[in-house]
């Protein structure tokens, strides 16, 4: 998926900064269905969830001078959307980012979710403003850094066809699962999941090393979370949504499919899923336009003149 803003987000995004209310019009047309499936599929009322995707488009344009393109459109509002359910209703099931948690031991312990900030560790308290600015612009650097290494990483694997590494390190990652969780997943062993994971870590901390100001040491002990939260916040392994179209027209070749069988269906992405719910709504909404019209087109001589 898109972890950055691609061209045509960031002319939707000039575009409503100087005000134009077409602009945001189109950008919450684009994007309320999707946000709305996910919505519903972590709070029980229709009505609740059309106030939650209302409030995040709320705070998106209230916020919009601070959003520097750090995510995807589409990232950033899914992000605002799950902390707004968090924040509603403290549950152990709005922090879940698979369907899959919900099935194994070692998930949610059901305590409020701190969403923090994973670079927070880089920079020390600061006594000036020129020190705090400083310690952004590494705050930034490094977490480009990082996501950089986790996407190419992802893009590699995804271009080798190897789906198996990529699910492993899904699993661990973003869904944060214990290594014998993972091995009775997907019926291999713990030591298989223990040398994947040793081979993404090493790869990631030899890709940011260089940039890092700290102790390999301190590196090392930290950047499994580190990982985990940089994963979760910007979905970078997450199928974009033409792939997720083509999936559900079964015109994806059969390594892909399964992988985004397995993302959307067992690892149960529940971001993917409401992609997956809404493009299936467009859908079945299409049809019902196309029927509407020929209905129209073949009844309307025998109105009365």
């Amino acid at each position: 998926m898109e972890t950055r803003l691609n061209e045509a987000d960031q002319y939707l995004l000039d575009a409503i900064r100087g005000g134009d209310a077409g602009a945001w019009t189109q950008l919450v047309q684009r994007y309320q269905g999707r946000l709305l499936a996910f919505a519903r599929s972590r709070v029980p009322q229709s009505a609740d969830a059309e106030d939650l995707v209302q409030d995040a488009f709320i705070n998106f344009i209230k916020g919009l001078d601070a959003f520097r393109g750090q995510a995807s459109l589409e990232t950033y509002l899914f992000t605002i959307l799950r902390r707004k359910i968090i924040d509603t209703y403290r549950s152990a099931a709005a922090k879940k980012v698979g369907l899959i948690q919900d099935m194994v031991a070692g998930g949610s312990n059901g305590e409020e979710e701190k969403v923090g900030d994973p670079f927070g560790r880089f920079c020390a308290d600061a006594p000036s403003p020129s020190t705090y600015a400083r310690n952004e612009e590494a705050h930034q650097a490094q977490a480009d850094a990082l996501a950089g290494a986790i996407t190419d990483h992802v893009n590699q694997l995804k271009q080798s066809l190897k789906f198996r590494d990529l699910k492993i390190i899904e699993l661990i990652f973003y869904c944060k699962l214990a290594n014998k969780d993972i091995a009775a997943l997907l019926d291999l062993t713990e030591n298989n999941i223990a040398l994947i994971k040793h081979r993404c870590v090493k790869l990631l901390r030899d890709k940011i090393m260089r940039q890092n100001d700290g102790s390999e040491a301190e590196l090392s002990e930290q950047l499994d979370q580190t990982v985990a939260a940089l994963w979760e916040q910007q979905r970078l392994s997450c199928p974009k949504r033409s792939t997720i179209g083509q999936y559900t027209l079964g015109s994806l070749e059969d390594d892909w499919a399964d992988y985004v069988d397995f993302h959307l269906n067992r690892l149960g992405c529940h971001f993917c899923r409401a992609n997956l719910n809404d493009l299936d709504d467009q859908r079945e909404a299409s049809e019902q336009n196309v029927l509407q019209q020929r209905i129209l087109e073949s009844s309307v001589g025998f109105l009365c003149k």
